[in-house]
C-alpha cells in the first residue's frame, strides 16, 4: 500500500493530467491550423505533451509501489519526486523553448528537458535499485 505522502503526490498527479487534457485541446487547435505554428512548434507541442501525460502516468505507477523500495531518506525522495519532477521539467522544456512568433530553433529554455531526462533518470535508477534490493531481501 502507497504512504500516505505517496496517495497525497498521486492525487495531485491525477488531477494535473486535467491541464495534460487541456494541452491536449490546444494541440487539436494547433494541427487544424486555428492556432497559429511553425513546424518546429507543432512538434516540439506534440513532443512536450506526450511527455507531459506518459510521465504523469509513470509516475503514478512508480508511487503505487516506491513505499515497498529498500530505500529510505534522501533516496527515497530522490525515487519518489524523479518522475514527477521530470513530468514537469521535460514538457516545460519542449514548450517554452519555442516561444514566439516563428522561431527557428529552440530557445535556451531547451535545458529543461535535459534537466528533466536527468531526474528521471537518477528516480527510475534509485527507484529501480531499491526495489530489486527489496525483492531480494524477501526472498
Amino acid at each position: 500500500m502507497p504512504s500516505s505522502i505517496d496517495l497525497i503526490l498521486i492525487g495531485a498527479l491525477l488531477l494535473a493530467l486535467i491541464t495534460v487534457e487541456s494541452g491536449g485541446w490546444f494541440l487539436t487547435r494547433v494541427v487544424r491550423g486555428y492556432a497559429p505554428a511553425n513546424a518546429l512548434q507543432v512538434s516540439f507541442f506534440r513532443a512536450g505533451h506526450a511527455h507531459a501525460a506518459v510521465l504523469i502516468v509513470l509516475s503514478v505507477a512508480i508511487l503505487t509501489v516506491v513505499s515497498a523500495a529498500a530505500l529510505d531518506g534522501a533516496w527515497l525522495w530522490i525515487a519518489r519526486l524523479g518522475a514527477p519532477v521530470a513530468a514537469i521539467l521535460m514538457p516545460a522544456g519542449f514548450f517554452l523553448s519555442v516561444l514566439g512568433r516563428d522561431p527557428q530553433r529552440p530557445g535556451r529554455a531547451i535545458l529543461l528537458l535535459w534537466i528533466g531526462a536527468a531526474s528521471l533518470a537518477i528516480g527510475l535508477a534509485t527507484a529501480g535499485v531499491g526495489l530489486i534490493a527489496a525483492g531480494v531481501a524477501a526472498l
